[in-house]
């Protein structure tokens, strides 16, 4: 049994598997609808910059699905982009309603950060919503600080830009933990 320091021993760890998916797979399909449905309840149109499945398919993007036993829960994409200097730009990430909380998006933005680790990109960018509290305390306690609009966003007060050095190859990075059943 894992303890952590600050709550105690842990009980009914899930074991997750991250692994690269193709966005148009069947299930990855509805967890893109899913996500979609869920910016369009909270942002309007011009306020929701999300990449279709052609878009994730392209060979500048790697799209990760995060897997408990065989059910695929949760996904997350990264752009390698050179619009505005030589970054990887989060996309995507989303977990099903039921397994929010047990640390699915860590655990998927720790593989989008080693993915670009690997292939030398040395800065993530994202954008994301004002209306998602959950999602902006995540980006802050993964070390994401806020900035200007990137590449070819524009200013939008529903928008929050954020963005991380990356550990060079040889370099350090920190784990994620492991992911715990709720």
């Amino acid at each position: 049994m894992k303890v952590n320091r600050r709550t105690g021993p842990r009980h009914n760890v899930t074991p997750v598997g991250i692994e690269r998916v193709d966005p148009a797979c069947e299930a990855a399909r509805s967890l893109i609808e899913q996500s979609d449905r869920y910016m369009e309840s909270l942002y309007p149109p011009e306020s929701n910059h999300l990449e279709s499945v052609e878009a994730l398919r392209l060979p500048n993007v790697a799209f990760f699905g995060g897997y408990i036993g065989s059910e695929l829960v949760a996904c997350g994409a990264v752009k390698i982009a050179d619009d505005d200097g030589c970054y990887g730009e989060i996309k995507r990430v989303f977990v099903v309603e039921a397994h929010r909380g047990k640390g699915l998006s860590k655990a998927i933005m720790a593989r989008l950060e080693r993915h670009l680790k690997e292939s030398n990109v040395a800065i993530a960018r994202l954008e994301t919503g004002i209306r998602q509290p959950e999602a902006l305390g995540l980006y802050r306690r993964l070390d994401y600080v806020f900035r200007e609009p990137f590449g070819s966003y524009r200013h939008d007060p529903l928008s929050v830009f954020m963005e991380k050095p990356i550990a060079r190859m040889g370099e350090s990075m920190t784990a994620p933990e492991e992911v715990v059943q709720r």
